[in-house]
């Protein structure tokens, strides 16, 4: 009785612990992206995602897709219509490995699901 008991216990511990670890890593990925942004795009883009900068748009909620496209390779994605009709941005291809921060914080910013 007393190994059920403890086997119990365990496992709600270890279902608390592994719910627990899925927020604190995406608040990383949330918290890393904020400063990747912080120190790459705000010269152009505002300082706040959400609204415009001065030669770059808002870009909160940006997709996946279009990080890549913009930040790599200064394109679109097929399909997609650019809020601002410009090729100012210069590729940032040293930036691909933070484009999952990247795009976890521009979408963590109150987007519409």
């Amino acid at each position: 009785m007393r190994s059920l008991l403890l086997l119990a216990i365990s496992l709600a511990a270890l279902s608390l612990a592994c719910s627990g670890g899925d927020s604190d890593a995406q608040a990383a990925l949330v918290k890393r992206g904020k400063v990747v942004f912080e120190t790459n795009c705000t010269a152009c883009h505002s300082p706040d995602p959400r609204l415009d900068g001065p030669v770059g748009p808002g870009n909160a909620c940006a997709s996946s897709e279009l990080l890549h496209a913009k930040v790599l390779r200064n394109e679109y994605p097929p399909g997609y219509a650019p809020k601002r009709d410009t090729q100012a941005m210069a590729p940032l291809p040293h930036l691909e490995k933070e484009l999952p921060a990247l795009a976890a914080y521009l979408q963590s910013l109150g987007c519409a699901k």
